[in-house]
């Protein structure tokens, strides 16, 4: 029988906020263990929560980019079970009243545009983190109480590589909206995946099996090529599925039975009796929805229509935002948008790494790329000579047309001149133009170098080749 695999993900993202969720705490990375903490993300007795506001508005912010509808009023609850790292033994989140729902991410996958809805993005609070050791284990309750937005897909998911490109283009999305800074190494970013197996063509979803602990979109990747064909060979061989939650060694490359997984009933929710339910008002969502920004995919499909670009271009605007908009700013001015991108992606972006440099810390004005430009189309100098050019403008400032005239670099076009260079080069050089004669065209690379060579790379190549042709024929 053939089986199709059904997969949901949830993604948990911590939130870009200078204090935690309920507390004045620091959000911090990196700070020495249990230093940002107070009573109330202790949870000691007697505390209250009060909400971040910058955390409620970065939930709807992310909502907005994610297509969602936002409910009218949203609540609080407790979700009560053992947790080992979290002070209070409950977690602060939404249940059955989310502050957004219904919406959808598109994405580029296997040549076309995939769509996967969004269940719900709803905002909690994070746990602290355990340490184990050789005799002992430790608690570090930082990250207790760092606002957490949980991000829960539909079952729209079909295959590890469509997981693996789901999570890009929601880092994407995140990292541009200034939701999160998303940094997996720091633990910003981690996911649960849902996967079922079913027989292909089949409505019903077969037996839903979690997966925890993985700490890298790769490692979700891995998880789900592993997964996938050990729950298909179960039913192949007869075998029952049961739900349950596992998780991924990635030592190994397994997933390991933890538990039987859990149901709604079991974490006995109910509304947190200190917050209050959460209205945003109108003018609330306008201050809100000036944050929202345009999505990578829409500004890559946009760069491809207004500039003609390639996709690869395009795609290279969209990851380095700053490259993107100093490239944007010089397009509109030019009528080759193309030429522009060449430029600033395999010349400037090179340079900036070699030197390792930013845009700020540029010499030369934005212009004197389209200066350079202009020169090269006005034949004034060639491409290899507008290669030096470049070079001595990121280096001293100077423009283009300053560095040709104070070198003397411009482009010799005279085809008197050219025509006593190439006949110096034919008569220095009997072998290659007899090759050429008898129909050798690689020996014309070599008489045309030979002629740069006699007019110390001034003259144009284009007539070069031409007059040698003309000549040898």
């Amino acid at each position: 029988m053939d089986y199709e695999a059904v997969i949901g993900l949830e993604t948990h993202v911590q939130l870009k906020t200078k204090s935690k969720m309920w507390c004045g705490c620091a959000n911090e990375f990196g700070a020495p263990p249990n230093s940002r903490v107070c009573p109330v993300c202790l949870g000691l007795p007697g505390v209250l929560p009060v909400a971040n506001e910058e955390a409620l508005q970065l939930t709807v912010l992310t909502g907005l980019l994610l297509h969602c509808e936002i409910p009218a009023s949203a609540k609080f609850d407790r979700k009560n079970y053992f947790y080992p790292d979290m002070p209070k033994n409950y977690q602060i989140t939404q249940y059955d009243q989310p502050s957004t729902r219904n919406g959808w991410l598109e994405f580029e996958f296997q040549g076309r545009l995939a769509r996967v809805r969004i269940t719900r993005a709803h905002l909690e609070e994070d746990v602290g983190k355990s340490s184990h050791f050789e005799r002992h284990s430790g608690v570090d309750f930082n990250r207790a109480g760092v606002p957490l937005l949980e991000i829960v897909s539909e079952p729209d998911l079909t295959g590890a590589d469509m997981a693996y490109e789901y999570l890009n283009a929601l880092k994407e999305i995140l990292i541009y909206g200034g939701v999160s800074d998303a940094d997996m190494e720091k633990g910003m970013v981690r996911c649960d995946v849902n996967v079922s197996v079913r027989p292909r063509g089949a409505t019903e979803l077969g037996k839903k099996i979690e997966i925890k602990n993985m700490n890298s979109f790769s490692g979700v990747r891995r998880a789900l090529e592993y997964e996938i064909p050990r729950q298909i060979q179960v039913l192949a061989e007869g075998g029952q599925l049961h739900q349950e939650t596992r998780r991924w060694d990635d030592a190994a490359s397994i997933t390991e039975t933890m538990r039987s997984k859990e149901m709604a009933h079991d974490y006995r929710y109910f509304p947190d009796p200190d917050l209050m339910p959460f209205q945003p008002a109108p003018a609330w969502l306008e201050q809100v929805s000036r944050r929202v920004v345009e999505l990578p995919l829409a500004k890559k499909q946009r760069l491809m229509r207004d500039f003609q670009l390639p996709a690869a271009d395009a795609q290279t605007f969209v990851w380095d935002v700053p490259l993107g908009n100093y490239f944007e700013a010089l397009a509109r001015q030019s009528q080759s948008p193309k030429a522009v991108a060449n430029w600033v992606i395999n010349n400037l972006r090179a340079r900036l790494a070699d030197t390792q440099t930013t845009l700020a810390d540029l010499k030369f004005k934005p212009e004197h790329i389209l200066e350079l430009i202009a020169l090269v189309d006005a034949k004034k100098i060639s491409s290899s000579m507008a290669q030096q050019v470049f070079a001595e403008m990121f280096a001293g400032g100077d423009s283009p047309r300053s560095i040709v005239e104070k070198k003397g670099w411009e482009q010799v076009s005279d085809s008197g001149a050219i025509e006593a260079f190439c006949d110096q080069a034919i008569a220095a050089n009997p072998g290659p133009a007899a090759d050429f004669k008898s129909g050798k065209l690689a020996a014309l690379n070599f008489l045309t170098g030979s002629v740069m060579k006699l007019s110390r790379g001034k003259a144009n190549p284009a007539l070069i080749r031409e007059i040698l042709q003309r000549k040898l024929k």
